[in-house]
């Protein structure tokens, strides 16, 4: 039985049939989005948008968006916004609410349809129901005059100048309006509603936002114990052992009431080595030193320690961690960064 060919020889089409962008038409697409982009902004009715957004920001009930195919997708992601900043939202499906969802609307809640043409069958199906229910019905769409905006409480108008598909047919503009429409409303309601960063991680335990904004330099800062520190008289080679075996990659120049004097690196020990030679037997840390090393202290988030480790001139691997008298406290670095996720 022979053996196979290489994946790239059975899955890459031969040379002939290869399609290719032309690198002018694709800029000339971006141009074109960004015209189409510019319309809605210039052409938003801002007047609507402070009613709308007024108003989702006052429910007393539950704000529930709902829509068909990708104004639905849409829907939902907007939802899962609000949801994120602590605002009683979800979506409601307007093919399931007419199989029993619609019981969990009441007179207080706020239902939103996303729409384009505004004159879609489920969602004008879905409209009495609701209204039934006694919830406040509010149209998005990007038609003037639709058969949906003529039968709601409240209605925004999305300008579309057209689609961004040759055939003006496919929803890309019209989604990207969407999306940017309702995004935007919700940043605007999270600063109305002085949404602090801590309730903001709160709402974010998990992933890389959660730990950024939750994780401060002293939930990832090495014991003491594990601290690589010396004196500033102390010879260079006599501490080679401390500044290699603790991982920290420096040494931690203090004085005997445990204020830092400076940092010593493994870098600092090569250069110090290349320019000295056997001079360096006779070198003490406190010469070599570096006397103005970026700090930080223990009640600084996590994520701020990242930035200062990458920032100009230069970036490093560690920052000693001290209170407001320069007392060394810890040491952060780069590597128990990364171990924590950030």
């Amino acid at each position: 039985m022979g053996s196979l060919a290489p994946s790239s020889d059975i899955f890459s089409p031969p040379k002939e049939t290869e399609i290719l962008i032309n690198p002018n038409e694709l800029l000339n697409l971006f141009k074109s989005q960004q015209k189409h982009l510019n319309f809605f902004f210039q052409n938003l009715d801002l007047s609507q948008t402070l009613t709308f957004t007024q108003t989702l920001l006052n429910a007393k009930g539950t704000i529930y968006f709902t829509g068909v195919g990708k104004s639905g997708f849409i829907a939902q992601k907007i939802s899962q916004t609000l949801v994120s900043l602590g605002i009683r939202s979800g979506f409601l499906s307007p093919v399931d609410a007419l199989h029993g969802d619609i019981g969990i609307l009441s007179k207080s809640d706020l239902v939103v349809f996303f729409s384009k043409s505004g004159n879609t069958e489920e969602l004008l199906k879905l409209v009495p129901c609701a209204k039934a229910k006694g919830a406040f019905l509010i149209s998005v769409t990007s038609s003037e005059e639709n058969m949906l905006s003529s039968v709601c409480d409240l209605n925004v108008y999305l300008p579309l100048e057209r689609e961004l598909c040759p055939f003006d047919l496919a929803p890309v503009t019209s989604t990207a309006i969407q999306m940017v429409f309702g995004d935007t409303v919700a940043i605007a309601m999270m600063g109305a509603r002085n949404l602090t960063r801590d309730e903001y991680a709160a709402n974010h335990p998990a992933g890389r936002i959660g730990k950024s904004l939750i994780f401060k330099v002293k939930d990832v800062m090495k014991k003491k114990e594990e601290l690589p520190v010396c004196r500033e008289g102390d010879l260079i080679v006599d501490q080679l052992v401390e500044l290699t075996s603790k991982g920290c990659g420096c040494l931690l120049v203090i004085d005997d009431e445990y204020h830092l004097i400076g940092t010593f690196t493994d870098g600092d020990l090569r250069r110090t080595l290349k320019a000295s030679g056997e001079g360096i037997f006779k070198l003490t840390v406190g010469e070599m030193c570096n006397r103005n090393p970026r700090t930080i202290t223990s009640d600084a988030m996590a994520v701020e320690a990242m930035w200062k480790m990458e920032s100009a001139p230069s970036p490093v691997q560690f920052l000693p961690v001290i209170n407001h008298q320069n007392v060394v406290i810890s040491i952060i670095t780069l590597h128990g960064l990364v171990s924590a996720g950030l």
